[in-house]
């Protein structure tokens, strides 16, 4: 199969997505963020009938292995909600693993099977933490790897080279988390010398190191700008994130930006009651965005950038 989405509902036509939200986590659980953690399926069909209300049909959710996946949940809020969901496999960075994680021990031959798996066959039950496989019927349909802040440790190396394999040889696109905007050539260079050309990467967070000439040259080399922190008024005011857009926009870079709210805690959440929700990418961003860039440009953004970027290549 070539020129399609995964969904965790199966493989859909890329044109077929609507306007797309290209990072979201509707369950997690991790170490690093202690007492954040959600997985309530109720609440997140609550949050996601928002993003919908909102204007947005397809959700990805950015949550890699180990760190409270449920495709399972995942399924069940995208059929109640209409929503296509995109379900990630891959590895996060160090700071997400406890010390003696299998992720630490485990060769990088497994920790590629573990990812081909999750792409091929179906998505682990258990989120591979054992005892043994529980493969679902649901697949991953993108690969999401991580970075430390200005640095790739050995063991995220050799993660980040676990995934580029894994998506070379099934096709599936690829999310990396760049720590505070960081670590964005690298991580290309690094993926290119896995097999992953950089038309086939996603950078998450740039919008935290909010650089033009950085980002033009990352764009250039093929790569899109995921600019996932809308609404998230403590790193910068969303001002700062419509000019970069703009920036880009008339750089002749536009095709390369996706967008995001990467709501990742529990206090996030309006169906738990914080904020400031997944649904403000609809409801606030997008229609200052659109009286900033036109309506060409945005829907441009929400949809072609993100049917491409999504979509697998031929293997």
């Amino acid at each position: 199969m070539s020129g399609f989405v995964m969904t965790v509902l199966g493989p859909a036509d890329p044109a077929g997505l609507g306007a797309v939200d290209a990072h979201e986590h509707l369950f997690l659980c991790s170490p690093a963020l202690p007492g954040d953690d959600f997985g309530d399926v109720d609440s997140m069909v609550a949050e996601v009938e928002t993003v919908r209300a909102a204007g947005i049909d397809t959700i990805v959710d950015l949550t890699p292995v180990g760190l409270g996946r449920s495709v399972p949940g995942l399924a069940e809020v995208s059929r109640r909600t209409g929503v296509h969901v995109v379900a990630a496999t891959g590895y996060h960075r160090d700071a997400h693993y406890p010390a003696g994680h299998w992720v630490y021990r485990e060769p990088a031959s497994v920790l590629e099977e573990v990812l081909v798996a999750d792409l091929t066959g179906g998505v682990d039950a258990r989120d591979w933490q054992g005892p043994t496989p529980a493969p679902t019927e649901h697949r991953a349909g993108i690969v999401k790897l991580g970075a430390s802040y200005q640095r790739a440790s050995a063991a995220e190396r050799t993660r980040l080279g676990a995934g580029a394999a894994a998506a070379r040889r099934t096709g599936a696109p690829v999310a990396v988390h760049c720590e505070i905007g960081t670590l964005g050539p690298e991580l290309l260079d690094l993926l290119a010398a896995g097999g992953v050309p950089a038309h086939r990467v996603l950078l998450a967070h740039l919008d935290r190191n909010p650089d033009p000439g950085l980002h033009a040259e990352l764009a250039s080399r093929g790569a899109y700008l995921l600019y996932d922190t809308v609404g998230r008024i403590k790193y910068r005011p969303d001002s700062v994130l419509l000019d970069l857009v703009e920036r880009m926009v008339v750089a002749g870079h536009g095709d390369r930006v996706l967008l995001g709210t990467d709501v990742g805690r529990r206090s996030q959440l309006r169906a738990i009651g914080g904020g400031p929700g997944m649904a403000v990418l609809g409801e606030t961003f997008v229609p200052r965005l659109r009286a900033q860039v036109g309506h060409d440009a945005v829907d441009a953004i929400l949809r072609a950038n993100a049917w491409s970027a999504l979509t697998w290549a031929v293997v």
